[in-house]
């Protein structure tokens, strides 16, 4: 089956946090025989920020980012058996759905794929009359990247047919344990962009434990904190490239995962980041939120921290030795129930399943 993508970026991860999902699920999809095609738009410095090739598992058309060039790429659509439209394209998203799923001929399966569940429900209980939510009704399927019953029950109460949670997972291929690398040798580090719904908890679960634990070091990679005020057993990467992302879990002691608020509210919705880190073997603290041991198992595969008193806590009372068990623990469970092709093999069962029904009905 042919599949069309409209997404942020398949090409750069630049500002753009769902370029390792789509990887992932893409690549895999890839390997149980579809042909993909994935469009995405030439917006915010993404294309002057690449950091991959156009892979071979995948087709890339880049477009410009004007009305024009939307509507060119949209009457694409007609051409594919599986129509996915992605949350947070960044280009006219609402216009962009409209003209896709119009755009997909008679019998193709049409998807809404969210990867920021609750941003959209939220946009979608403060406006009933967005175009998503009109048309929640006629899309045949609805994905999302996390959320659980709480994201499920929300959307079809918003009217979707059907709403199945696709989670976050590892690509072995792409995050692995690596030698340390001494440019990130620390007790504990964080890796993410600066976000404003992610700031308060940065502050308490990582800003709160360095100023607590004066004689540890501590790393900070992703954009936009170059001038927040910090300890001085801090120090700021910038931006981290993706090919360096592996070193950065591997090196230090411990790596810290922060949820965003909204996420962490919501439950059930690992970021990419918690798998990233498991796959390379690195010893994970995580903020607390509903769900983590459906994914890690607390204690064992993961550190849980309920507060930055926690996370000053655990970096205490973590001996090397205890912190590597727990990295080893969680690298096998990653790779035992959580890489992509685990995930392709659930959306291939669905988008099956759909395609079924759908002839049944002709």
């Amino acid at each position: 089956m042919k599949i069309a993508f409209y997404g942020s970026s398949l090409l750069s991860a630049y500002w753009n946090g769902a370029a390792t999902y789509y990887r992932g699920m893409l690549k895999a999809l890839a390997a149980r025989g579809y042909d993909i095609t994935f469009f995405e738009p030439d917006v915010y410095d993404r294309q002057a920020n690449r950091d991959i090739d156009p892979p071979e598992w995948c087709q890339v058309v880049v477009y410009d980012g004007t009305v024009e060039a939307l509507e060119q790429v949209a009457t694409q659509a007609a051409d594919f058996d599986i129509v996915v439209k992605a949350s947070g394209v960044g280009f006219q998203d609402d216009l962009l759905l409209t003209r896709v799923m119009a755009a997909a001929r008679p019998g193709a399966l049409r998807v809404f794929w969210d990867v920021d569940a609750p941003a959209t429900l939220a946009e979608l209980r403060a406006a009933p009359d967005h175009p998503l939510r009109r048309m929640l009704p006629d899309l045949d399927l609805v994905l999302t990247y996390g959320g659980g019953d709480p994201v499920v029950a929300a959307y079809r109460g918003l009217g979707a047919r059907e709403c199945v949670p696709v989670y976050n997972a590892l690509d072995p291929e792409t995050h692995f344990p690596v030698d340390p690398d001494p440019r990130f040798a620390c007790d504990l580090a964080f890796l993410g962009n600066r976000l404003p719904d992610r700031d308060s908890r940065v502050a308490e679960f990582f800003l709160k434990p360095a100023g607590l634990a004066p004689d540890q070091s501590f790393l900070i990679g992703g954009s936009g904190w170059g001038d927040v005020p910090m300890p001085g057993n801090i120090r700021k990467l910038g931006h981290v490239g993706t090919g360096d992302h592996n070193a950065l879990n591997c090196t230090p002691r411990m790596v810290l995962n922060v949820a965003r608020d909204s996420m962490a509210a919501n439950g059930f919705s690992p970021a990419t980041r918690v798998f990233e880190a498991a796959g390379a073997g690195a010893c994970l603290i995580t903020d607390q939120w509903e769900g983590i041991e459906l994914f890690l198992k607390p204690g064992e595969e993961v550190l849980v921290a309920r507060d930055g008193q926690d996370v000053a806590d655990l970096l205490a009372g973590t001996s090397t030795d205890r912190a590597a068990r727990i990295g080893r623990a969680a690298l096998a469970r990653v790779l035992a129930d959580h890489t992509y092709a685990n995930r392709a093999e659930q959306a291939d069962a669905l988008f099956r399943a759909h395609a079924g029904r759908m002839e049944a009905a002709e």
